[in-house]
Formats: C-alpha cells, structure tokens, sequence
C-alpha cells in the first residue's frame, strides 16, 4: 500500500492506510436506487439515473433517479394533498409514529452509518455518531409537538374572546446537504411532521442514499403516503427542480443547509411567492485560544472541531487565533497531536480518523488555498499536499494572515490556519471582520473575559472552552449571512408554525 504514496515526506508521521481494494460485490443494506414519491418507489419518467460514487475510492454504489421538474411537481402535489389529511392527526398520533422511526434508526445504526460512510466518507465511528444524532431529533420532536401550545388573551372588551392558535405552516421543500445527509434531514423534517407539515426533500446529489433510507423506515413506521417525498436528481438538473421547489404556491416553506451563495439565490426565488424560509448558510468559525486557557484543553477542542469529517462541516474552526505569548508552543502542541491522532484512509476501516474530502473539485479548493497562503508567506508545519484520489493530507500552517484565502473563505476541509494575535479587543475584531457569523470558539480561564468575549462574538453559536456544541437541545443557527432562524431545541419547531388570531364576538 506505500506505492501510491511514496513521495509523502517522512516528517509527518502520519499512519496512511488507504484501502485500494475493490468494493465488495454484496449489496450496502438499505441502498435504494428509486425515488420514493407519494408513499411509492419510482423512478424518474424519463428513466434517466445518475451513478453515485464512493469518494474513498471512486468506486460506483449505484444509480437513482435523475427526476425534472415534471417529476418534482408530481412530489409537491403528492404533499400538498396528504397535508389535508396530515394536517388533522392529533399530535398523539404524530408522536406515536415519530417515535417509532427513531426507534428504527436506532435499530439499524451499524447499517445505516456503513451506508452514510460509503456515499460521503466520513468515518464510520462518526457516521455512527450522525446517525444517533439524527434519530435524536424524531425523538425531541416527537415530544416537543405535544408541547405546541396556543394562547387565550385578555380581551379589551368583555364581550369577545381573543384566542391565537399554532398550525402547521404547510409544505415544507427541504433542501439538504451531503456533509451531514442523515441528521440534516431528521433535523428539518421531525419538526415539520411534529406539527402537521408535509415535506419534499431534494438531498445533496453526492449522498442521496441516506435520504432514500430514512424514506424506508419513515414507511415502515407508519408515516402516511405523501407525507415525506425524496426526490433526486443529478447535479445538473439541481438548480432546476431548486427554482421548483421555491415557485412552487403549493409549497409554504423552504428548509435549506448550503452555502450562503445558493442560499441567497433561493431567497430570491422565494420572494414572488412570500414564502417563510430558514436557512442555514456557510460559515468562517473562528476559535480563540487566550493566554489565561488551558492549552491542552484547547488542543483537544481544536483538533475536534477542525479534523471532525475532515473539515467539512459548517461550524468546523476555519480561522484559529492564537495569542501571542503561547503562539509557538500551541503549535508545537497541535503538530504533536497531528502527528499522533489522526490516520488518513477509507472510512469504514475502524482505525481511520481522516476520511476522503468528498470529490475532486473539493481537493482542488483545499489545494489552492494551501498554496495562496504559501504564496503569501505562510509555512506548512505538517501536511500541505493532495495524495490519491479525493485524499487530502492533514495540514497545519502557521504565519496566517486576515488577507489570505484560508482566513477568508470556509476552507471546508482538513486545513488549520493559525494566527497571531496580541489582545483581547484585536481579536475580537479580527473574529468579527466576516460577513458571516455561524459558529465561534474560543479557550480561556478569565471569567471576565468569557462574558465579555461571548457576548461581543457576532455569531449564532458560542462554544467557550468546548470545540463540539451541536446538541440536539440547543438552538442550532447563524447571524449576518449565515442564516435565518433556528433548528433544533424547543425553538425549531416554531420554524414549521403559523399563528392564527381568533376574535369570539358575543360572548
């Protein structure tokens, strides 16, 4: 196995172990290569399909269908009519079923996180963890769609009764991404099926199998035909049948995970017909490590929070701000646990940590960055180069500027950028010189300083001395360009609610 990676210089120490051999002939459990419609398995009518690889090795999983807008249409009436009927189950009911398919996934983990690691390539401990974390929210929203109260308000005239009442919004068009192609879903549409809502799901071209699965155990626990609707479609059809989903007047809501471009484009789309929307959008996570912090601790929260899928998640430290004082030897530090934690190769290998990035293009962005930042006087401590394939090698630079790419863009993969700050006020300024505001991070034991740094971050999301925050319970959201309202947490099923005044007269 050193063959193909020969020239990787010895210094990095890293363990790479990528698994060339060929995919096994016996069939990935529950991967299903039709669209799943109106409670029905069906392929595109125009029978075209696309194929979808495994980014490990390139190796082809399968095909599903390339649905049009013809066949979007047919999924958004599909909902619109089981919402007539959805609509008017009891939350009882509804929680019933919710519960009974987080009990499934619960039940299929293993098979389902082998499934998420061959379409996305994460490894499978982690696809193991998405899984869990996905089924969680069916289980919160199973609950928290009991919960969905209305109000009676004191009248200013004794002769009428002033009520506000909560229903379902209507159809929701989920769009979602490959990063996280199972708990993304969940996320969205327990809290829209909680309350009464119908949902069309458009997933990530990349990963369209887990989406295909959780249509499999949404119909094995009882959710009605039309309820919940998958369709796919390649790359080249996406923005098509994404124009469909928000012109639609049949369709209420739309639900989006992306980047802040697509984002905004769909924005736009949504505006002819008024619909409510929540998105959550890229982000440029800055992770803060002050002088007063406990640098072991903040080399633990770094590496989880910049190595986790490889980088490519939203809320992954993109900009790491160190002080000056403890500069060198948090470096020194990190390069160590590069070295010793982290192991490239195909995911569903048990000792791997780093999986693929999840195609070609995606190394090619990484690469680019990596070598702007050379060119703009920072120095590759570990890492810096491309292997086989969609491999990329864990990178560690330091003498990062604000200027260069990896401190302006969301790098969305296996790169940290370390940079030099002096004091507080700096880099609080250098945190928030971003159109963006998802996520922030940042280690320190002065608990002055904690409020004051917390509240100043112009983020969404702020984990102080912990690098992994995503919970199940907590409001998940960005400000400025990265988004608009909340997902999760008691909060997200508001997402999927409309309130209705109700003025009794002649009482």
């Amino acid at each position: 196995m050193a063959a193909p990676f020969g020239w990787v210089p010895k210094t990095l120490r890293l363990l790479i172990s990528i698994n060339s051999r060929r995919m096994s002939s016996s069939p990935l459990p529950f991967l299903y290569q039709k669209c799943y419609i109106n409670g029905e398995w069906v392929d595109a009518k125009s029978k075209k399909t696309f194929e979808v690889l495994n980014p490990a090795n390139d190796k082809v999983l399968g095909v599903v269908p390339d649905c049009s807008v013809e066949d979007t249409h047919v999924a958004i009436q599909s909902a619109f009519d089981s919402f007539q009927s959805w609509k008017k189950t009891s939350a009882m009911e509804r929680n019933k079923i919710l519960r009974k398919w987080y009990e499934l996934m619960v039940k299929n983990k293993s098979e389902l996180a082998s499934l998420l690691t061959a379409e996305m390539g994460k490894p499978l401990k982690e696809a193991e963890g998405e899984i869990v974390y996905g089924a969680g929210f069916l289980e919160w929203f199973a609950e928290e769609g009991r919960r969905v109260y209305g109000d009676i308000i004191p009248s200013p005239n004794q002769t009428r009764r002033v009520l506000a009442l909560k229903q379902p919004v209507g159809v929701c068009a989920l769009i979602t991404p490959w990063n996280f192609p199972s708990a993304m879903i969940t996320r969205k549409a327990a809290a829209a099926l909680a309350v009464g809502c119908t949902v069309v799901i458009k997933p990530a071209e990349d990963t369209p199998y887990s989406a295909l699965a959780l249509a499999k155990l949404a119909e094995e626990a009882g959710v009605p035909k039309g309820v919940f609707n998958v369709v796919t479609c390649a790359r080249s059809g996406a923005a098509a049948v994404g124009q469909a989903l928000c012109s639609s007047p049949l369709i209420s809501k739309l639900s989006f995970t992306g980047s802040s471009a697509v984002g905004k484009i769909l924005l736009r789309q949504c505006a002819d017909t008024v619909k409510r929307v929540s998105m959550e959008l890229g982000g440029n996570a800055p992770l803060i490590v002050f002088e007063s912090a406990d640098i072991a601790a903040a080399i633990q929260g770094a590496m989880a929070s910049k190595f986790r899928a490889s980088g490519q998640t939203c809320v992954c430290a993109n900009r790491i701000f160190v002080q000056a004082s403890i500069y060198d030897k948090f470096v020194d530090e990190m390069a160590k646990a590069i070295d010793q934690s982290l192991k490239i190769g195909d995911g569903s290998l048990p000792d791997t940590t780093q999986g693929p990035l999840i195609n070609r293009a995606a190394v090619a962005k990484v690469e680019g960055m990596v070598q702007d930042a050379l060119a703009c006087g920072a120095k590759v401590v570990r890492g810096g180069r491309r292997l086989e394939g969609n491999f990329f090698q864990p990178t560690l630079v330091t003498g990062v500027t604000p200027n260069m790419r990896i401190a302006k863009e969301e790098i969305f993969g296996n790169v940290a950028g370390i940079i030099k700050f002096e004091n507080e006020q700096d880099v609080v300024q250098l945190a928030n010189a971003t159109r963006v505001g998802l996520a922030g991070y940042f280690y320190s034991r002065d608990y002055s300083q904690i409020w004051r740094v917390a509240e100043q971050l112009e983020v969404g999301m702020v984990g102080v001395n912990e690098g992994v925050i995503s919970s199940v319970e907590a409001p998940f959201g960005g400000v400025k360009e990265s988004g608009i309202g909340r997902e999760g947490s008691r909060y997200g099923i508001d997402e999927y609610l409309t309130i209705k005044y109700v003025c009794m007269g002649g009482v």
